[in-house]
């Protein structure tokens, strides 16, 4: 009976009769359009900031308030695990870059979220130590407040044409959708959903500015993310070519990016995800208006 109950509750709240959210991420157009055939402006490694061109590990000038401030409704973390009891962000390793506790960056995202209630944000995180997602990741999702948040869908994978649309996810105030890249383990905690079973991804680190389109994790027919950030090669190391951002994140090249992987391996769609390095730069909100 109880395993019922909630399966009837969960059918209630992400399929009401009708919609109450007439704005949703800040569209009315939006609103009737199911989570997977939206595109949505995605900031890579976004805890990782700074303004300083001679750091090397920044990926972003803004944190990640002032990102969602901006249009960002992707946010990609990598974490690893500190000392065995807690999830901190850091770039490749934390003595390259750390950027902070789990737990600290999402009680921010989950602030933010508490004072615009009709957003849906994503969160993709990258579990760079096979951290299983019951231990420390668990600890972080419950002390941010996004547990609370987090959408927790009848079973997983969903294919593409039955996730909820944008306004059933803020209607049931659970708005925040969570993926993570490996342990993920939906029997055990059930809003935390495996990237691969659901979205496949582009080569990333790509150094060519025409971003040539393939399938590099993930399977083809899924939603799917598209890493459409420059990196520039200095004697064998990649870094954010900063300098390139601003054309890098124009308009003529997101679409170039989304219109050349929609004709090979999105299967004429459009990406789900933009994944971009120094959101403030460029245009890039205007390119996910007119690919939505």
């Amino acid at each position: 009976m109880k395993l019922l109950a909630r399966v009837l509750l969960t059918f209630a709240t992400i399929f009401p009769a009708s919609l109450a959210a007439t704005i949703c991420n800040g569209y009315a157009s939006l609103c009737a359009r199911t989570f997977d055939n939206v595109t949505f402006i995605g900031a890579h490694d976004s805890y990782a900031v700074d303004t300083d061109a001679l750091d090397l590990s920044a990926t972003q000038n803004i944190d990640v308030t002032a990102q969602l401030d901006l249009g960002v409704r992707l946010l990609q973390v990598q974490g690893h695990l500190i000392n065995n009891n807690h999830i901190e962000l850091c770039h490749t390793n934390c003595e390259l870059y750390d950027g902070g506790s789990l737990t600290a960056y999402l009680t921010a995202v989950v602030s933010w979220m508490n004072t615009h209630p009709t957003e849906v944000v994503t969160v993709l995180m990258t579990n760079q130590d096979d951290v299983a997602v019951n231990a420390e990741w668990l600890t972080a999702f419950d002390a941010s407040g996004i547990a609370a948040l987090a959408y927790i869908p009848p079973y997983m994978p969903l294919p593409r044409g039955q996730w909820p649309t944008l306004g059933q996810l803020i209607d049931s105030g659970r708005r925040a959708v969570l993926f993570l890249d490996y342990e993920s383990d939906f029997q055990t905690v059930d809003f935390v959903f495996n990237e691969f079973s659901n979205v496949f991804e582009t080569p990333y680190d790509s150094t060519d500015s025409t971003f040539p389109c393939s399938i590099n994790r993930g399977v083809s027919g899924n939603m799917y993310l598209i890493n459409h950030y420059l990196d520039t090669n200095i004697l064998g190391i990649l870094i954010p070519d900063r300098s390139a951002a601003s054309t890098t994140n124009s308009v003529s090249s997101i679409f170039a990016d989304a219109a050349g992987c929609a004709n090979s391996v999105g299967g004429g769609r459009y990406p789900n995800f933009v994944l971009l390095d120094f959101v403030d730069q460029g245009d890039p909100f205007a390119a996910a208006k007119d690919l939505n």
